[in-house]
Parts: structure tokens; C-alpha cells; sequence
């Protein structure tokens, strides 16, 4: 038995057979699949005609919330076997009654933000469909041909919305309009593009995949047109939504109850400890005088911290990757020889981000980074982005969730793949990136000056988010409260960032409450775990065991952090 089987949570074995609650938890997770076919296309399973589309109908809503209170209800009649069984029951006790929650207070349908709606889901949905086949574009053809219906029926939830409740906010409506626009628009569309790639690989289906394009695209621009005639005259003008809604979003996004007035405190005392630290590695680099951002600039310009072309950046990316998984792997963490292959990938004329994707199941096609480059950039920072590969790595996503999948014989399905909890998971992602800096692998005050600019970045989330959506005071930012001006006047001064990107980031955290502050608050709740466990390990004369604890922690899988809490408090 390797000591990576040692630590993780108390396993059914495999005379017993998965647990009553496994049962329901894999059950509920199925029929969910059934109801979700863009959420079937997300995690890569059976269990939907993926020509289809979700019905964003309020029928679609209540069939969601039928689901999640019946399964509520044979949850209580079961008792748990073990300790692996009781962390599923209040697992998915604990999303599955915010789900219900969310329901009654009218937030679950005829949501409209600019990242997370079913504007948005519809369309990236196609994006990730498998397109290796003729069946496959067939496939493909279908979905396309079913974006008028899901669109109509999200149109019938967003005019419920507007009638009853809670308010829907004009910048987002505006915001999304634009995005229509450009679905609906040939030459800029992802669905023509989508189509057009499809008849190039199979003519034969060119007439049938262009006309769907079409289709969707005109969808898209009816639905732009009623959102601006329609929708936009009904909307509220305040961004804000306000101390109760906001408690109920943290609460979906951290698994966990925070005091809001505190964080927010904590918020901005860890954002000004953070440029404090960038402020004397300036100095360190450059002398007195150089203020933090003439010192990026400078080694934006280093020819040490640049990379030139694609091919170089795919190396260093793998380089940085492997060197990782190498020094880890036995001294913080135990890695399972499944998942020390993590494959680097450079996508071409893309968005600028980087991004993870997980392992299938038999590991067949192995965890992979991506950075999507857009068009005509060739040139790279390395000081930025080494803490990057490591937040989308090892030991951030990469370990996370390929341990999930690894541990297949521990984690029933529902824990696996449909338990996510952003507090959890970008919050270990962000400890992954503070602990490299502990560990001594960002010494170099350039790479550490990138690692400081990631943190900022998150901790200016904490401050903005909370601020306007509580309605905390601008102080020198703004008169008056927080508002989008006051909060873009204070992100151009702390966020690197080009300002396209940046104006997206803004409205992001105007319609998502909660979610962007949670890798920060998430990240600081890992940080109180590992502190409790230290404590109460010197409390029983015994020595602290980083790699034991990061290990027992991991092998539960993304949990809501309360949740997490009780289980790692169990296991001590």
C-alpha cells in the first residue's frame, strides 16, 4: 500500500459494493445528465441525446428542482455505512439544499449575466461537442437546429423574471445583447466558424450544417433585438444586488458562511500587504523610486523573462509542468504514476486565457494546460506565468481534479464530476500557487513579483465585488458607494491587465456575485485548515505532516468547505 492510499478518506471495499447513498448520489447525477445535455457535453458522459439542448423554460427549472428535492427526500431516509458514506450525504445535502434555496428565492431561472447564462451556455456548449466523425457533425447539425426552441424557452424565464422577481440588471442585458450580436454576425460567429470546419472535413453535410448556422445565428440576433426592445426597458439600472442575495451566491460559490463585513476588512488589508511586497521587490530589481508597475514593464522587456513563438512557449510550458510534477512527487505530495503525465497544449488564434481540462477516466487522454493564444501574438512572459502552470497544474488543478478521477474506487460518480465548488477548487488552485512561493520555487523576484501580481488580481476581486455589491463606501475611488466607475477607476490601478479584458472582468463581477472573491476567500479557508490540522497535531505531541494532510485532503474530492471542514476535523 503506497502512503498516497494511506491518507485518503475510509474506502468501501469492494465486497461491499457501492453504499446506498453512492446509489442515489450516482442516480441523481444520471437523471441530471438526462435533463442537462450541455452539462452531458461538459464532463464528457452518456446520458443525454447531446443533439438536444437544456430546456430553459420554467418547465426545465422545475424538472431540475423536482430532482433535487426528491433525491433531498431518499437522502434522509438513509443512513450512512462510514465515514465515505457520511461526506457524501453532506455533500450533496449541502448543494442540493442551496439548489432548493436558490428555487424559492427566484434566482434559479431567467438568469442574464455576461459568463455564466444560458446566453452563454448555448453557445459554448457546441464548442466542446466531439467532432472527430461524420455522426458527430450530425450531431453537431442537430444542436444547432435546436438553439431557436432552447432560446425561446429561456426568453419565457426571463420575462418571469422580470415579472416577479429578483431584478435583472440593464448592464448585463446590454452586455449580452453584444455578444448576440456577434453569434449572429457570419463573420465573427463561433457557429459559423463551427460549420464551416464541419463542411470542409464533410461536404456531404455542408448544406445541412450551414442552414443550422443560420438558423442559430438569426436565433441569436432575434433574441439580441428583444433584449434591447424588450427586456432592457424593464431592467434596474443598479449593478448591486444587495447584502441578502449576495450571502446566498457566496454561499453557493464557497460551500460556506463568511462574515461579508469581515472579509471585505481582510480583503483589502491582504491587498495592501500584497502590493507592500511588490513594492520592495521593485526596489530589489531596480532601485528606489521604480514604482511596481514601471518594474513589469521592465521585465516585460527583459529579454531574460521572454519567450519568442509558439513552439518555445510550448516547451517552457511542459518544462515548468514536468520540472513540477518531479519535485513534488514524493516530498509534498504522493502522485499517482497515472497522473505525472500532464500534457501542455498551445491553441492558436484563441482567447489569451489558460486553461485546464481533466483526464478521462482511464486516464487514456491524460489532464491538459492550455493556452489559448489569440491571433498574431508571438511573444510571452515567462516572470507573469510560471505560477500559472503551477495554478493549472501540479500542484494546483492538475492534482486536484486528476485525483478525483483517479480515485474512482473512493469517489462515486456525483463526487467526481458533478460536485464542484469554486471556493474549493480555485481556492486550492491559489494555496497551490502560495505554496511554490513557500517552497522557494519562485526565489527569483521576477517569477515571485508574477506570483504577487496573480494574488493582487484575486484580492482586487475580494475588495470590488464585496464593495459594490454591499454597498461599502468607494472611499478615494469614488463618491459615495462603490459603483462600476469607482470600481474600474481602481482596478486600472491594480490590475495588470489589458483593459478589454479587464472591462469584461468588471461586468463578470457585476452579474456573477460571489464567485470571483471565492478563489481568494477559498484559498485563505484552505489556509485556516492546514493551521487547525498543524494545531491540532502539536496539540497530541506529534509532528505536523504537510504531505500527509495536503493528501488526505485532496482524496475527498471538491466538497463545499464547511463540509470539508467536518471532514477533515473527523479524520484528525
Amino acid at each position: 500500500m503506497t502512503a498516497h492510499d494511506e491518507t485518503t478518506a475510509q474506502p468501501h471495499t469492494a465486497q461491499e459494493g457501492p453504499s446506498a447513498i453512492d446509489e442515489l448520489s450516482e442516480s441523481y447525477f444520471r437523471e441530471l445528465l438526462r435533463l442537462s445535455p450541455t452539462l452531458t457535453t461538459s464532463v464528457g458522459l452518456a446520458g443525454a441525446d447531446e443533439g438536444t439542448l437544456d430546456d430553459y423554460s420554467p418547465a426545465g427549472t422545475e424538472a431540475e428542482l423536482a430532482l433535487a428535492r426528491t433525491t433531498l427526500q431518499s437522502l434522509e431516509k438513509l443512513t450512512p455505512r462510514d465515514s465515505a458514506d457520511a461526506v457524501s450525504a453532506a455533500a450533496l445535502r449541502e448543494r442540493l439544499s442551496l439548489q432548493v434555496e436558490f428555487a424559492e428565492q427566484g434566482e434559479s431561472g431567467g438568469t442574464i449575466d455576461v459568463i455564466a447564462s444560458p446566453i452563454q451556455s448555448v453557445r459554448d456548449s457546441l464548442d466542446l461537442m466531439a467532432r472527430d466523425t461524420a455522426d458527430q457533425w450530425v450531431t453537431i447539425a442537430r444542436r444547432l437546429e435546436a438553439v431557436p426552441g432552447a432560446l425561446t424557452g429561456y426568453l419565457v424565464s426571463l420575462n418571469k423574471r422580470l415579472d416577479s422577481g429578483p431584478a435583472v440588471a440593464l448592464r448585463q442585458v446590454e452586455r449580452c445583447a453584444e455578444q448576440c450580436d456577434t453569434v449572429a454576425d457570419a463573420e465573427r460567429s463561433s457557429l459559423q466558424r463551427l460549420a464551416t470546419a464541419g463542411a470542409a472535413a464533410y461536404p456531404e453535410l455542408a448544406e445541412r450544417l450551414n442552414a443550422a448556422a443560420a438558423t442559430a445565428r438569426a436565433a441569436y440576433g432575434e433574441l439580441a433585438e428583444t433584449l434591447r426592445r424588450d427586456v432592457a426597458p424593464r431592467a434596474a439600472e443598479r449593478d448591486a444586488v444587495g447584502r441578502d442575495r449576495y450571502q446566498l451566491f457566496s454561499r453557493e460559490f464557497l460551500g460556506s458562511t463568511v462574515d461579508l463585513d469581515e472579509t471585505y476588512e481582510w480583503g483589502r488589508a491582504e491587498l495592501e500587504s500584497i502590493v507592500a511586497q511588490q513594492e520592495e521587490i521593485a526596489r530589489e530589481l531596480y532601485g528606489p523610486g521604480v514604482s511596481v508597475r514601471e518594474a513589469m514593464n521592465r521585465l516585460d522587456a527583459d529579454p531574460r523573462y521572454r519567450i519568442h513563438g509558439t513552439d518555445t512557449l510550448h516547451e517552457w510550458m511542459q518544462k515548468t509542468a514536468d520540472d513540477a510534477v518531479a519535485a513534488l512527487n514524493g516530498t509534498y505530495f504522493d502522485i499517482p504514476a497515472a497522473m505525472r503525465t500532464i500534457t501542455c497544449r498551445v491553441e492558436l488564434d484563441g482567447t489569451g486565457i489558460i486553461y485546464y481540462t481533466g483526464p478521462t477516466e482511464d486516464f487514456s487522454r491524460p489532464g491538459q494546460m492550455w493556452w489559448s493564444v489569440p491571433s498574431g501574438v508571438t511573444d510571452f512572459s515567462t516572470w507573469q506565468e510560471k505560477t500559472t502552470v503551477y495554478h493549472e497544474g501540479v500542484p494546483g488543478h492538475h492534482l486536484q481534479l486528476g485525483l478525483a478521477t483517479y480515485l474512482r474506487d473512493k469517489l462515486n460518480l456525483w463526487r467526481r464530476l458533478g460536485c464542484w465548488v469554486s471556493g474549493h477548487g480555485e481556492g486550492w488552485a491559489l494555496y497551490a500557487e502560495q505554496l511554490m512561493d513557500e517552497l522557494g520555487f519562485h526565489d527569483n523576484p521576477a517569477d515571485r513579483m508574477g506570483m504577487l501580481d496573480s494574488q493582487r488580481l484575486r484580492a482586487a476581486r475580494v475588495v470590488v465585488d464585496l464593495g459594490v455589491h454591499l454597498g461599502k463606501p468607494a472611499g478615494q475611488w469614488g463618491d459615495g458607494a462603490w459603483d462600476h466607475d469607482s470600481a474600474w477607476r481602481f482596478l486600472r490601478e491594480n490590475v495588470a491587465m489589458d483593459p478589454a479584458f479587464l472591462s469584461f472582468e468588471l461586468d463578470r463581477y457585476l452579474g456573477w456575485p460571489g464567485q470571483a472573491p471565492s478563489y481568494k476567500i477559498g484559498q485563505r479557508i484552505w489556509n485556516e485548515l492546514r493551521e487547525e490540522a498543524r494545531g491540532a497535531a502539536a496539540a497530541a505531541g506529534r509532528e505536523f505532516d504537510l504531505k500527509e494532510w495536503h493528501m488526505r485532503a485532496l482524496s475527498f474530492g471538491s466538497l463545499g468547505l464547511d463540509v470539508l471542514r467536518d471532514a477533515l476535523r473527523e479524520a484528525q
